[in-house]
């Protein structure tokens, strides 16, 4: 990792700690509020600690957009939580063989980049 990148990298974690120590729940309750930024904190360092062995410039890249995403859409909609992903058509469907590797990768497509780090589910 260069010098800026781990620059770039520091700063974003910072900022989300920052974020956490000032975030007020949209509902204003003060117990919302706790979790929520419990949350904020711990999902943060579950990512960065689960990341931090990347040495591809790419996918710290990739790493890095869905940070700013993540941190963006949070702040917008005032949620620290994941937005819900939507599926295809058909994304559902209980297919066998080939209908359903194709529908997989229609899933793995639709996969918005706020949330690639996610698990499947």
């Amino acid at each position: 990792m260069t010098a800026s990148t781990r620059s770039t990298v520091l700063s974003l974690y910072m900022r989300v700690f920052r974020i956490a120590r000032t975030w007020q729940a949209q509902s204003g309750v003060t117990g919302d509020t706790e979790t929520e930024r419990t949350y904020i904190v711990q999902e943060a360092r579950t990512l960065f600690r689960q990341n931090q062995q990347l040495t591809d410039q790419e996918s710290v890249k990739r790493c890095l957009e869905e940070c700013e995403a993540r941190i963006e859409i949070g702040l917008h909609y005032r949620n620290p939580y994941p937005r819900a992903t939507y599926l295809p058509p058909m994304g559902l469907a209980t297919q066998k063989g080939r209908k359903l590797r194709a529908q997989q990768r229609l899933r793995k497509q639709a996969k918005p980049v706020y949330l690639q780090s996610q698990d499947e589910t």
